[in-house]
């Protein structure tokens, strides 16, 4: 597998969280008890780290051999 294929499978990644998260959302928007809608923000809470992990990581590989492409430092050595 190429660095832009698997930059095309993080942005899927990417584009499964989203749509997960806005119905997190959706749901924590319609729930009435309290601990279920605390219960659902703690979920949401936790995919958004690897929102952002996604994003960075589809950009990384996307861009990897592009000489003006300034890598992200969190994946560099």
């Amino acid at each position: 597998m190429t660095l832009l294929e698997m930059s095309v499978r993080y942005e899927e990644s990417e584009t499964a969280l989203r749509r997960r998260l806005a119905e997190l959302r959706e749901a924590a928007r319609q729930q009435e008890d309290g601990e279920a809608c605390r219960a659902l923000q703690r979920r949401i809470a936790a995919l958004m780290p690897l929102l952002q992990e996604s994003r960075d990581l589809r950009d990384l590989t996307a861009h990897y051999y592009d000489r003006s492409y300034h890598k992200h430092e969190k994946y560099t050595l």
